[in-house]
């Protein structure tokens, strides 16, 4: 019996969208783009059956947040702006957003899957990688299968997560996390792929290179302006081509992933660098001629941060903005603060310090705020925690930021450095 590293890589189907369907069931089979308001809500008719917002009425800026599978054939994928995924699939019915449901149904997966395997990285809402070594059976053969083993394991996980919440996932399980992130989305929808070494050539190498996980737009253009479409033609390149075309460390990179070498360890935890929150408004705003609907999301951001900070058991010691104007450009400005805090009203004040260092002559499409330089609440320094107990009692010198007092022109060099 060989021994060999055994790493997974859990997705689950449609998660957002499969979890409207388990409250909506009626709508299986079509389909459905979920990223709508609260007025796509689905209303109740009187002969007991629910009437439900559909794609062609319509009209704002939002973006596709994720669709159904039936959506997606008709083109229709995340991030993609609403207005075009109506003209792909004007009948297909549209939900809004319920990121609290969502997460219920992340904590549940994980929960059922961790009374399986106790070694789990968490990478999001709907996808978790799993250390397989040394779990019972893992390397046996089962009848002609020599991988009956650890193909036996993961239908055990499977059925365990959709036992736990209704919902399918799909698994790729490999020797590292680069290839088995490829191969869970080779057989979705409840697909289970199981690859070795020696299955690249067959099984990974005629793939686009942009199915990597690392190789973005930018570069599969510069990719395929070389000729280098495939994972193949990727993985016949000379690691010294690569590298001077590239970089050392992303030419290097792009060698050793094509031939699915990876060394990465399954992480149990990681310490988030920021949290954020932001919005795309349904029609460009204003400084001035929407002062106040700007200053109630710009509050509600607010909170909404805090709200994540507390929740997770985190202060911040540095908080900042991000704004997008008509033209796509960003903004952004942050400012360290003199002592850490997860206070709503703190996080308000200091955000509109950092605005008051951005021009706000364009009208906005994007506001976000954003939260850095985490430490767990219980973990403050004390010299930080000393500052805390010596300001709290001093009463704000500076008001909660007015739209009025936005700057109309760009600030000067030295203002926007703060």
């Amino acid at each position: 019996m060989m021994t060999r590293r055994w790493v997974a890589h859990l997705d689950m189907d449609a998660f957002y969208a499969s979890v409207e369907l388990l409250r909506y069931p009626e709508l299986r089979g079509r389909a459905v783009v979920i990223g709508g308001g609260q007025r796509h809500q689905p209303v109740m008719q009187e002969d007991g059956t629910r009437h439900f917002s559909v794609l062609r009425d319509y009209a704002g800026r939002g973006v596709v947040t994720t669709a159904t599978y039936e959506a997606r054939a008709l083109g229709v994928h995340s991030a993609m702006g609403m207005m075009k995924a109506a003209v792909l699939a004007p009948d297909a019915v549209l939900l809004p957003v319920d990121f609290d449901q969502y997460r219920a149904y992340s904590r549940r997966f994980k929960a059922a899957v961790a009374e399986i395997v106790p070694i789990i990285e968490d990478r999001g809402v709907d996808e978790i990688y799993l250390d397989l070594n040394g779990l019972p059976g893992v390397g046996e053969a089962v009848g002609g299968d020599p991988h009956g083993g650890v193909r036996a394991l993961a239908q055990r996980i499977k059925d365990r997560v959709r036992d736990a919440t209704g919902l399918s996932c799909s698994m790729g399980v490999t020797p590292n996390k680069l290839l088995s992130k490829l191969c869970s989305d080779l057989e979705k929808p409840n697909g289970l792929t199981i690859l070795t070494e020696e299955d690249i050539p067959t099984r990974i190498w005629p793939l686009p290179a942009k199915r990597i996980n690392g190789i973005g737009p930018k570069s599969t253009a510069r990719l395929e302006a070389l000729g280098i479409h495939t994972i193949g033609e990727l993985a016949a390149a000379q690691p010294d081509w690569l590298i001077g075309q590239f970089g050392a460390n992303y030419g290097a990179w792009l060698h050793e992933a094509a031939h699915g070498r990876d060394e990465r360890a399954v992480v149990t935890w990681r310490e988030p660098k920021s949290i954020s929150r932001e919005t795309t408004f349904e029609r460009d705003l204003h400084a001035r001629e929407d002062r106040d609907a700007l200053g109630a999301i710009f509050t509600r951001l607010c909170e909404k941060l805090a709200g994540d900070l507390e929740r997770k058991g985190y202060v911040a010691k540095t908080i900042g903005v991000k704004l997008r104007y008509t033209d796509f450009k960003i903004a952004t400005r942050e400012v360290t603060l003199p002592a850490h805090t997860a206070d709503a009203k703190e996080i308000r004040q200091w955000a509109g310090r950092c605005l008051k260092k951005v021009p706000l002559d364009q009208r906005l499409r994007l506001l976000g705020v954003r939260a850095g330089a985490l430490c767990k609440a219980d973990e403050v320094p004390a010299f930080d925690a000393a500052s805390v107990a010596s300001e709290r009692p001093v009463p704000y010198t500076l008001p909660l930021f007015d739209w009025d007092d936005a700057p109309m022109q760009a600030p000067t060099r030295r203002t926007m450095e703060g």
